[in-house]
């Protein structure tokens, strides 16, 4: 199974090599495999940045602790969540969806109001700890395919999401940013390549019910 080989492969990159660049093909690949993620419904209520540009880069390093990754890497890419699920958003997806499968909306109006109905009985705190945890699913997808390509990436909570949102222009766009991962190669001098992977043993994580 070559995915297990990947995930050994694979670690949080702490220190980036600035002068090795993921190339334009590689970006592409891992933008069709977010773009594939699961999400709760297909609804996908997130959007991605990929950030290239170095200014805006700098700005951000003070506000995710000053890490190195924010500047070294290749690619910084964030994680955004929408702040509300709203009617418009389902609507969409819901046309999408008849124009995507060639199927009569009007069947699947349904759908939609079943979606909504279900997303009405979630308190506030609950529908933004529910629209934050999908972009997880899609950083998953991020690492994995990182991971199969040799392209080395390193998943950080460590930053101020409300910072993101006015550096970015978020918060006009009704996004918050959740999670954020650059990526790019791994620096020969990083301190953390080559440690062997801290896990919970397999009786202890696992059991059969």
């Amino acid at each position: 199974m070559n995915l297990l080989e990947h995930l050994q492969w694979r670690y949080a990159t702490k220190k980036f090599d600035s002068t090795k660049k993921v190339s334009s093909n590689d970006i592409e690949k891992l933008k069709q495999v977010i773009q594939l993620s699961v999400s709760s419904y297909g609804l996908q209520l997130y959007k991605v940045l990929i950030v290239e540009n170095p200014e805006i880069r700098e700005q951000l390093k003070p506000v995710s602790w000053n890490q190195s990754q924010i500047t070294d890497a290749s690619h910084l890419v964030v994680f955004c969540n929408y702040t509300e699920a709203t009617s418009e958003a389902i609507d969409d997806f819901i046309k999408q969806t008849a124009i995507t499968r060639n199927q009569d909306l009007e069947r699947l109006n349904g759908y939609g109001d079943f979606i909504k109905s279900k997303l009405a009985e979630r308190s506030e705190t609950e529908k933004t700890s529910w629209l934050k945890s999908q972009t997880y699913l899609a950083l998953g997808n991020l690492l994995n395919a990182c991971a199969e390509l040799k392209i080395d990436a390193c998943p950080m909570e460590g930053f101020e999401s409300e910072a993101y949102n006015q550096i970015l222009g978020l918060d006009k766009q009704g996004l918050n940013a959740a999670v954020i991962a650059p990526i790019g190669y791994r620096h020969k001098e990083d301190y953390t390549i080559g440690l062997a992977k801290v896990r919970k043993p397999m009786h202890i994580l696992f059991e059969t019910v």
